[in-house]
């Protein structure tokens, strides 16, 4: 399926959504480009309206559930205008020492994020969230990612791209090539933004409830 592989179990239940889905009005509560791209392959239309909502997490709530969390806050943020819709809420984290890295405000704070991750394994939790007709479910999906030691040269040429300042964690591990970080076991597309074969899961038990 396109540059990304699925086991068999992933792809039958990847079928079923995609036709239960057919008929049915599907959102995206995000701007992300990159969860457009995973949310189509295996949606063929859907519409993007991202949430507006506060992204401050409450202090209460675990650093590991801090996605999940704000998954659930955009789904239902975007449902309460679209209660019969398939609404997806996602939001992506990347932890390191309890910590959790988001969006770089500049150049500076990129750098900083680059050399804290640099020859380290961090988590990049997704956390995902559907909801239609007022139920919702929810989960989350954990990857660890290692990075290689990385230079002065290497983080300043990078930042330079521009690409490092609208992502968590100030990286995109589609962009950099596996000997600067790779994923031993888990999910690719879960540290791009959107775990697939997570979602699949949800939406296809989910889907048969509502």
């Amino acid at each position: 399926m396109n540059k990304y592989s699925f086991d068999k179990h992933i792809q039958n239940a990847l079928g079923r959504v995609r036709k239960s889905l057919e008929d049915k009005q599907v959102i995206l509560a995000s701007a992300s480009p990159r969860r457009k791209e995973l949310l189509s392959l295996f949606c063929g239309d859907f519409e993007v309206k991202p949430a507006d909502i506060d992204e401050n997490v409450p202090e209460i709530i675990p650093v590991q559930m801090a996605s999940e969390y704000l998954a659930r806050e955009k789904c239902r943020a975007v449902a309460l205008h679209y209660p019969d819709a398939v609404v997806i809420g996602s939001d992506t984290t990347v932890i390191v020492d309890d910590t959790i890295l988001g969006k770089p405000t500049d150049e500076a704070d990129a750098g900083s994020m680059l050399k804290t991750l640099s020859g380290r394994t961090h988590s990049v939790i997704s956390g995902i969230a559907v909801c239609c007709k007022g139920k919702m479910k929810s989960s989350s999906d954990e990857t660890p990612v290692v990075f290689s030691k990385l230079d002065d040269e290497f983080i300043s040429a990078y930042i330079k791209t521009g690409s490092p300042l609208d992502k968590a964690g100030a990286y995109g591990i589609q962009e950099l090539d596996a000997s600067v970080a790779h994923i031993e076991s888990g999910s690719l597309t879960n540290v791009i933004g959107l775990p697939v074969e997570e979602l699949a899961l949800l939406l296809d038990a989910f889907l048969r409830e509502v």
